[in-house]
């Protein structure tokens, strides 16, 4: 699948080429910086989907420091964040229209390459929000340590069970970094430091609420001395929610633990049929790319990677003055 994607990425057409290399920026556009000297920056961001309010947050958040910097930014994503080609197409249109930088989450992590070495031969810095391409392009990604995010709901979802049990994971992808490293933090860390709980299964719903809820109800099924489920992603954990409520699990004997927020997720929590989730901070991840696009252009130094940080929240706190601001709804 991968392959496919990637050859229709290569396939950038020699009018492609020809337009990167006629919209030049200018010197006065290159040089001015939030709004100093020279023109107003154009910033192009192409995220990996508006399926989720987590992206609308991001979109937020990037708005709000684009106004604050006095440039103008557009941001668009697929439909489903299973759209590779879709989100290629846009990055595509992007470098078309030669903005002074883009701003890119990819979703899968090898078919970008051929289109950021055009970006560097056009000349336009990229920076990467979210998830990262295997490319040398990007000067800086802003994103979440999902590694630090997916141990982080390990431990809080293993001293939920008293460190014993059987655990399964629904995940949102075995392609694009998060949804991998998510994964991998999580079932590390259950490895490492608790040799009694067993992850019996892994699979994977693509972020769709319906098929996450299929597979969480299969699991169950296959497992009925299950202790516990873990969503990675919003879409995940709503369709463990969705499965748990048409079951007719009562709160508390199932633990379920999540990842993003949402309003459906946060209702859960305070209804008691989900034990906690893993918060991002999303408006700080768009108000991140932007700021650090702007800085790109004006050939700052930047930290190769900018974590924007991970935070636990359930009952006790998802109303706290220091939660709220990372929640979404």
């Amino acid at each position: 699948m991968k392959k496919s994607y990637t050859k229709a990425a290569v396939a950038v057409s020699a009018s492609l080429v020809l337009a990167l290399s006629a919209c030049g920026r200018g010197e006065d556009a290159a040089s001015g910086g939030g709004g100093e000297g020279g023109g107003e920056l154009d910033i192009a961001l192409v995220s990996k989907g508006f399926q989720h309010q987590f992206w609308q947050a991001v979109k937020a958040g990037a708005e709000e420091k684009a106004e604050e910097l006095g440039v103008t930014m557009t941001f668009d994503g697929p439909a489903a964040e299973t759209e590779v080609d879709a989100q290629l197409q846009m990055l595509q249109a992007a470098l078309e229209r030669g903005p002074d930088a883009i701003g890119y989450a990819a979703l899968d992590p090898e078919a970008c390459v051929p289109l950021l070495d055009q970006a560097q031969q056009a000349d336009i810095p990229v920076v990467e929000f979210d998830a990262g391409c295997d490319s040398d392009v990007p000067v800086t990604i802003c994103q979440t340590d999902s590694k630090v995010a997916g141990a982080l709901a390990a431990e809080h979802l293993a001293e939920l069970i008293g460190g014993a049990g059987k655990v399964a994971i629904v995940g949102h992808s075995q392609i694009n970094s998060t949804g991998v490293e998510r994964r991998d933090g999580f079932v590390e860390k259950i490895e490492a430091d608790f040799p009694d709980i067993e992850i019996v299964d892994i699979q994977y719903g693509d972020g769709d609420h319906i098929k996450s809820a299929d597979i969480a109800k299969a699991m169950l099924a296959a497992n009925p001395d299950l202790t516990a489920l873990y969503g990675t992603n919003e879409g995940s954990a709503i369709g463990i929610v969705n499965a748990v409520n048409e079951l007719g699990i009562q709160p508390g004997e199932l633990t379920v633990v999540g990842f993003d927020s949402g309003q459906a997720q946060i209702d859960a929590i305070k209804s008691g049929v989900m034990a906690g989730a893993i918060t991002q901070d999303p408006m700080g991840i768009g108000r991140c790319t932007i700021e650090s696009a702007v800085a790109a252009v004006n050939g700052d130094e930047l930290e190769e990677i900018q974590d924007t940080g991970s935070f636990w929240y359930d009952s006790t706190n998802v109303d706290s003055d220091d939660i709220t601001p990372m929640l979404y709804e």
